[in-house]
């Protein structure tokens, strides 16, 4: 008995320290990763989803800095007695412009493995969100003249599939 006890003793201690080194590496290697959050598309007045909505601005785009009116200060050897505070002039829209790669229409599809957003030009489309809904996961595929995303879930998939190579974008959705 007591041998299996010295066994069983063991084994725990040295399961619980191969654990710890691995969450500890498994921790150690995701704290410097940095996700974005998911983007949400705006919300009509009646509270329903936009389907069609303008172009938005990506999150890591900047505004460009507005020209200073003021000419460069002139520096002096007298310090001044109190920092004055900022010029802001009024900006004459208060909505964001839409980023330079915004070409057309925001295009929504609900599927049941999730969501995707395409902003659909003329002649190309982009990406602009994939969110896979609760229990699926996601893959996508970008080249020059297509995106696919992909949901799975266990065995069900669902293909959401743009394509522009021989004409204006056209988006196709299968499950299978």
């Amino acid at each position: 008995m007591r041998r299996g006890l010295v066994h069983v003793l063991a084994w725990s201690l040295a399961t619980g320290a191969a654990v710890t080194l691995s969450w500890w590496g498994v921790h150690t290697v995701m704290a410097g990763t940095a996700y974005d959050p998911p983007r949400a598309l705006p919300l009509t007045a009646g509270g329903a989803t936009a389907q069609e909505a303008e172009p938005l601005v990506p999150a890591t785009s900047r505004p460009a800095p507005s020209p200073s009116p003021d000419p460069a200060p002139r520096r002096s050897r007298k310090p001044s007695p109190a920092p004055s505070a900022p010029r802001t002039s009024p900006s004459p829209s208060s909505s964001p412009s839409p980023s330079p790669t915004a070409s057309g229409r925001i295009k929504s599809y609900d599927t049941d493995g999730g969501r995707v957003v395409f902003d659909i030009g003329a002649s190309s489309a982009t990406l602009v969100s994939a969110t896979p809904g609760a229990g699926w996961s996601m893959q996508t595929w970008t080249t020059a003249s297509w995106i696919r995303v992909e949901f799975a879930s266990g065995a069900d998939r669902v293909s959401v599939f743009c394509t522009w190579h021989d004409g204006p974008p056209r988006v196709e959705v299968g499950t299978y």
